[in-house]
């Protein structure tokens, strides 16, 4: 029972990108002048607006444009991609939003490990 258990664990383990799920180091904004900045975020706004969601955010990471990355993070969240919103989130910092993420993960891992035990205990 235990070693099934092991085998389990290390199949989901395996199943984990390398690099985990997210990456967050490296991704500082590119300098750029004052007049160029405005101008992406308001073409990244029109993007985001547009439905062009992977643009816009390239826009929004390469200026550091806190509001978009929020926005970026909620419309994620609404579309049941919680760990890409976590990232989002992450990189605002929007702590609001991490922490919802955060104790709703949480709350998640702990039904799981709930009904791990209770399946254990049904075995016995």
């Amino acid at each position: 029972m235990n070693m099934e258990k092991n085998k389990n664990i290390k199949e989901v383990l395996n199943l984990i990108p390398e690099k985990g799920f997210i990456k967050v180091s490296g991704m500082k904004p590119v300098v750029l002048k004052k007049e160029e900045k405005v101008a992406l975020i308001r073409k990244g706004n029109e993007l985001f607006n547009s439905g062009k969601y992977d643009l816009a955010k390239k826009i929004f990471l390469t200026t550091g444009y806190t509001d978009g990355l929020i926005r970026l993070g909620k419309y994620y969240y609404k579309n049941n991609q919680a760990l890409e919103a976590l990232r989002m989130f992450w990189l605002a910092p929007y702590k609001k939003g991490i922490n919802q993420l955060l104790y709703k993960f949480v709350h998640i891992i702990g039904s799981w490990l709930s009904e791990d035990k209770q399946k254990d205990l049904e075995r016995k």
